[in-house]
């Protein structure tokens, strides 16, 4: 696993090292929060086939949070806003950690019903 390495938010693609395989995605200026957070969700799938397609959604996943509130005027340099890698946040100040085991609403990983 990564562990976050190797995560960077550029603003100019010439940034990029060329000779190094990488993946690059375009940043979502105004994107969905979650109480002021950015977040992501992981979705566990089953594909038992592709030819009919089929694909077995399990019923619960997980909702990570950025450990700092987004807003439009903040600097692409804060890696706790706009990241939601687990590895990263939990190296912030903010980070919360979940220690009630019948409460999955609480810091910044949360279960998917519990949304």
């Amino acid at each position: 696993s990564s562990q976050g390495k190797g995560i960077y938010l550029i603003d100019d693609i010439n940034d990029i090292d060329l000779d190094e395989s990488c993946i690059v995605s375009k940043y979502v200026p105004n994107p969905l929060l979650i109480n002021g957070h950015k977040f992501d969700l992981r979705i566990y799938v089953l594909v038992t086939s592709w030819d009919p397609l089929r694909v077995y959604v399990y019923k619960e996943g997980l909702t990570r949070f950025a450990t700092e509130e987004y807003t439009t005027s903040t600097s692409k340099k804060s890696r706790y806003i706009h990241l939601t890698n687990y590895s990263i946040n939990k190296k912030n100040v903010n980070w919360r950690t979940n220690e009630e085991t019948d409460r999955d609403d609480f810091g910044f990983k949360w279960s998917i019903t519990a949304l």
